[in-house]
């Protein structure tokens, strides 16, 4: 086995030493750097870690860059708040040993609020992040990006642990930043104009979707929570497109 780990990060102080901490076993570590402000990368090297910042691009540019930095001919790539428990990284090892496929999705149990969200569309949120790296052509999207790989895809079953989101606060920061990707996304794809209704039914729609249909109700308050909290995020996407279409009208 030949593992090397990528870790996108940035202003991930906080985070990245439980994150590299959780690959000791793999050969090496890669941290692709965003332009941290703090002392992100700093930590990553004294913890054995190879650095390499890349300002500016997308998801996209920088998982294929840590591609290009990877010396290992296999790839697992795991954000800065992502955690590989022991079970996944036995399961890793043994599969690799003797490989049946080309990319392998990985099961995640996502922390929000505290809570493990077992409900509401959050479990088992399978992510392709195993990749052999002579099968990977490249990792494509500017927003929800995807690995186009030449191969087989094997799903496993231990999870890897995500800690997504810690306080509402920083919710809103995200939900702010990428909401206005999202919204140029449909605006270049050209979405139809939005209308009041539009709005209405948008909203509803992901409410009932995420509360009622997928059981996001039964997650307890950090579930409703978060439910509505989507149903915002929405929102705040259509209304940024709203406002380019009508900046595009004049």
């Amino acid at each position: 086995m030949n593992i090397s780990a990528i870790i996108i990060a940035k202003n991930e102080a906080k985070k990245i030493k439980e994150c590299i901490e959780s690959l000791r076993w793999v050969n090496e570590v890669v941290v692709i750097d965003n332009g941290s402000e703090d002392e992100t990368a700093k930590i990553a090297e004294n913890l054995g870690a190879k650095v390499f910042t890349y300002n500016g691009g997308n998801y996209s540019d920088w998982r294929n860059e840590g591609a290009k930095r990877a010396e290992g001919e296999w790839i697992i790539y795991v954000d800065a708040d992502e955690r590989i428990t022991p079970e996944l990284r036995d399961e890793i090892v043994k599969t690799l040993e003797n490989p049946s496929a080309e990319i392998y999705a990985i099961p995640r149990r996502n922390i929000i609020l505290g809570r493990e969200m077992l409900h509401g569309g959050w479990w088992p949120d399978y992510v392709k992040r195993l990749i052999k790296k002579s099968s990977l052509e490249k990792w494509v999207g500017d927003l929800h990006e995807e690995p186009e790989v030449k191969g087989n895809l094997i799903h496993l079953k231990s999870p890897m642990v995500h800690l997504k989101h810690d306080n509402l606060a920083e919710m809103v920061a995200k939900s702010n930043k990428w909401s206005a990707v999202e919204a140029k996304l449909l605006f270049d794809a050209g979405h139809p104009p939005m209308a009041w209704w539009r709005f209405l039914r948008i909203m509803l729609g992901e409410l009932f979707y995420r509360l009622i249909l997928l059981r996001g109700i039964f997650d307890g308050p950090e579930g409703v929570i978060y439910s509505f909290y989507q149903t915002w995020s929405k929102f705040l996407t259509y209304a940024k497109l709203w406002e380019m279409q009508l900046k595009d009208k004049k």
